[in-house]
């Protein structure tokens, strides 16, 4: 019986964002090739697209894109007339994992870490970094290159340039699929707690979309998170981002009405969030700030652990107006010192307004302005318009806040803007 398409359609993009990481990581670690994994998930999808409509969606959508992908490539290869002893050992091995050929009946493999070791391959030191972040995103979070380019605050084409070369080299290079040595660690871990990050992130602030939150992202990056804080136990900033994601994900369920509208901080509910991982929280940002005053001699907070202390005074206030927004803009005037960079300036700024009132956060916001390189950032009008509103200039508030509608590409962030400009009368 014939389901509907539309319906079938937004299944199998629901599907493919929570299960294309997983699948991806679980073919590279078969095919031993990250690209190749890559093009045989996306077989699978169009797969999905072609007969779900038909047969419906399977009971274990994920084990069957995995079959699905692995019969594409052993048929791949088989159909070769030249096989070389690499692809004939890798489709005899794949033949073996397949057993029963009915993808319908499939059951979903355990994967290990293979999402973890997916995320040390592609940010592999053979690729620059930001290569590194964008190609990690793309496999394992799911995103489209659009929504990664605006992340990185880039036109997409360049984005999809990037992401081609860095699977390319990786190829060429042949990176094995495998969690780097302990003692190569070093030189790949900003890279990799970057790339959790930026995932979290995407969850946290879904960049476009109907949606303005994707928890699944965001409970994948914790996962990865946490995975690396055991692998890696004394490394203060590995906690620092652990403590940092614990905090925000705990307002995760106070962050959207029931219709999925956004909430922004100051109204949100704060019984609703989630005083557990708030402890965890906690718990990590200690851990990180044990480990790096154990050092000799002693190191400051790096850039994680103290957005995790910043986000520790929001989590721990029992009211907004409780919020010690000194001790914030002390952390950010510290993080600004450490990582300097527009978008923690224009954070401090809003700081700087909660603490010391609107005019002298739109000091900084009018220079941010001036300088430029925020000039694509939806979020400087945002809050350009917000102070603005605070101080009585509803006029010009109204007109940033419909810039900022016009530039974001979140639906649910476009319709919050549009109607905080309509209160601007």
């Amino acid at each position: 019986m014939r389901t509907d398409d539309d319906e079938v359609r937004r299944t199998v993009e629901s599907v493919w964002r929570i299960e294309s990481g997983r699948l991806i990581a679980g073919l590279a670690r078969s095919t031993g090739d990250v690209g190749l994994a890559e093009e045989l998930a996306q077989d699978a999808l169009v797969a999905a697209l072609e007969q779900w409509p038909e047969t419906g969606v399977p009971r274990n959508p994920g084990a069957w894109l995995t079959t699905v992908a692995k019969r594409r490539a052993v048929d791949g290869w088989r159909r070769r007339e030249r096989l070389d002893d690499r692809y004939a050992a890798i489709a005899h091995h794949l033949e073996q994992e397949l057993g029963d050929d009915d993808p319908a009946r499939a059951v979903q493999e355990p994967i290990g870490d293979d999402l973890l070791r997916l995320v040390f391959v592609a940010c592999h030191p053979v690729l620059p970094q930001p290569a590194r972040v964008a190609l990690t995103l793309k496999l394992l979070g799911g995103l489209s290159t659009e929504e990664i380019a605006r992340a990185f605050l880039v036109p997409p084409a360049t984005m999809a340039q990037r992401i081609v070369r860095a699977k390319r080299t990786l190829s060429a290079a042949g990176v094995p699929f495998e969690v780097p040595e302990r003692a190569e660690f070093p030189e790949r871990l900003t890279s990799v707690l970057e790339v959790v990050y930026l995932i979290f992130n995407e969850g946290y602030a879904a960049t476009a979309g109907e949606d303005w939150i994707r928890p699944d992202l965001c409970r994948e990056a914790l996962r990865l998170g946490r995975v690396l804080a055991e692998l890696t136990p004394r490394e203060p900033e590995v906690h620092g981002l652990v403590a940092l994601m614990e905090f925000q994900a705990s307002r995760l369920r106070a962050r959207t009405a029931p219709d999925g509208s956004p909430i922004l901080l100051q109204d949100q509910d704060r019984a609703r969030w989630d005083r557990i991982l708030i402890r965890r929280g906690v718990a990590a940002l200690a851990r990180s700030d044990e480990l790096r005053t154990s050092r000799r001699p002693p190191v400051s907070r790096g850039p994680y652990a103290l957005q995790a202390a910043i986000a520790a005074c929001h989590a721990t206030a029992p009211t907004a107006a409780a919020t010690d927004w000194e001790e914030i803009v002390a952390l950010y005037g510290a993080l600004a010192e450490l990582r300097p960079s527009a978008v923690v300036e224009l954070n401090r700024a809003v700081a700087l307004s909660m603490a010391y009132g609107p005019e002298a956060g739109l000091e900084v916001v009018d220079r941010l302005a001036i300088d430029g390189a925020l000039s694509s950032y939806h979020l400087l009008p945002s809050v350009r318009a917000d102070l603005l509103q605070r101080l009585g200039r509803t006029a010009e508030a109204r007109q940033e806040f419909e810039r900022a509608a016009a530039m974001t590409g979140n639906e649910r962030e476009r319709e919050l803007l549009l109607a905080r400009a309509g209160e601007c009368l």
